[in-house]
């Protein structure tokens, strides 16, 4: 079993919130974003007790700018990780899917509350993995039955640490 390392108490969510439908979590993400590039307010980037960034990708196939609002957990170290769970459904999301393109995507942009930067993103492997996803459940007990939901595909973990200055 995996060692979980304990966690501060305020990345603990304790807001109860029934999971969305993939298309609201389509709207409502379209709308976050619009709200977060235009607001640096507490009530714009914590939302059910978590905090958010957004994630600009460049489409690995379009070529176009994609941004997503995106709940995140700091791991031990103090590195920001998403999950790739999309609430639960059976495959990747989009954003996961272009982020991982490391051609597209060989670094990318970060916003977060009250700053800008540049991340190498680190898509996590391994015991790495298992190591966070166990503190991450921990805080977020809800992400163990998206695994269930998601059919039993195995919900990627992407560290965001703050590589450079953007």
């Amino acid at each position: 079993m995996p060692r979980v390392t304990s966690q501060p108490e305020a990345q603990r969510a304790t807001s109860s919130f029934e999971t969305p439908t993939s298309e609201q979590i389509v709207a409502v993400s379209a709308k976050h974003v619009a709200m977060m590039e235009s607001s640096a307010a507490d009530d714009t980037w914590i939302w059910v007790g978590m905090e958010h960034l957004l994630l600009h990708t460049v489409g690995r196939k379009s070529g176009n700018l994609h941004k997503v609002a995106l709940p995140f957990w700091r791991d031990p170290d103090g590195n920001r990780v998403v999950v790739a769970s999309f609430g639960g459904a059976p495959t990747d999301p989009a954003w996961f899917l272009n982020l991982s393109d490391r051609t597209a995507n060989p670094d990318v942009l970060v916003r977060v509350q009250g700053g800008l930067f540049r991340s190498d993103q680190q898509v996590l492997d391994g015991a790495d993995h298992e190591r966070t996803w166990a503190g991450l459940v921990a805080d977020r007990p809800w992400y163990d039955d998206y695994t269930v939901k998601a059919g039993g595909r195995r919900i990627p973990l992407v560290r965001l640490p703050e590589t450079r200055s953007a």
